[in-house]
């Protein structure tokens, strides 16, 4: 983390602890939030995809995110960004997201030679309709077979709309059962947003329902033995989900900013929704997933 964030950090913890009547603005230096205080607390300013700026609460017990963003870098040509920090020892390896969107030829060895180390496949998803069916993702086996032959860690997600703690376990097993003939190293994602184009079962479920079916699929697919994770925007998470509830969960963060706005700690970075990847013959999610204590090759 740079020092100037450090700062702005250390100053805004401690007008939340002592309850300062104060106001102050600050940006982050290397993150794209926008952190500011007032005489209610620290709030956090942050636009989505349709460039609609909101503002939200800061939530001290949530922990924050630490990635110094001046070590970002983008391929001019690919487009692929690659993260590199050596002081603080963390590295970002890139990767992509594919479902049946993505069409039914996707050459998988072409996809790993171009640069991506990992992929998260969607499993399947439920219907939006009332019987609310669980499906799988028609390229499912196509595209887990195609992608662990070719040597690339896999994840998987799942779409929920889940109305309520059973659907979540039963969307978790539906998911468990169709792992078993595989074996993956990445996280299995709970996916819950807003669904804009339709009418979704999920419209009236409240915020305590939305957080309380991630942790029962998370929890169940934990008990399991794979990691769970949690695919979110900033909109959900500022106005959707009790983050301070959710604090112990990876995610998945969604955000097609040059340099991500969300204040809060996450694993995975999905960057982008108009990848170009050779193999692929459709647009593709570009992601890139923080670790430390690894090294990844710095993309000049």
């Amino acid at each position: 983390m740079s020092k100037l964030k450090s700062f702005v950090l250390l100053v805004i913890t401690a007008f939340l602890m002592c309850g300062c009547e104060a106001e102050v603005e600050e940006s982050s230096a290397d993150g794209g939030e926008d952190i500011h205080m007032t005489e209610e607390g620290a709030y956090y300013t942050f636009q989505d995809v349709e460039e609609n700026t909101y503002e939200a609460p800061l939530l001290s017990d949530v922990p924050k995110c630490t990635y110094d963003f001046e070590h970002l870098k983008t391929d001019e040509t690919t487009g692929y960004k690659s993260f590199y920090d050596e002081e603080n020892g963390v590295t970002a390896r890139f990767g992509i997201d594919v479902s049946e969107f993505q069409g039914e030829e996707i050459d998988w060895k072409q996809v790993r030679d171009s640069g991506v180390e990992f992929v998260i496949i969607r499993l399947g998803y439920r219907a939006y309709g009332e019987s609310g069916e669980l499906v799988l993702d028609a390229m499912y086996e196509d595209n887990i077979k195609g992608a662990l032959d070719a040597g690339l860690d896999v994840g998987v997600y799942f779409f929920s709309q889940a109305v309520s703690a059973a659907e979540a376990v039963e969307e978790a097993d539906f998911v468990l059962e169709h792992l078993k003939p595989y074996e993956i190293t990445g996280p299995v994602v709970y996916d819950t947003e807003e669904i804009k184009w339709d009418t979704a079962r999920t419209d009236n479920n409240t915020k305590q329902e939305f957080t309380n079916y991630c942790k029962v699929f998370c929890d169940t697919v934990e008990h399991a033995g794979y990691d769970p994770m949690i695919y979110s925007n900033m909109k959900w998470m500022a106005f959707t989900l009790d983050m301070s509830e959710l604090s112990g969960y990876d995610f998945w963060y969604a955000d097609y900013h040059d340099v991500p706005q969300c204040p809060y700690d996450y694993k995975i970075w999905q960057y982008s929704e108009e990848g170009a990847v050779p193999g692929i013959n459709a647009n593709v999610d570009l992601n890139l997933w923080f670790q430390k204590g690894e090294k990844s090759n710095e993309m000049e």
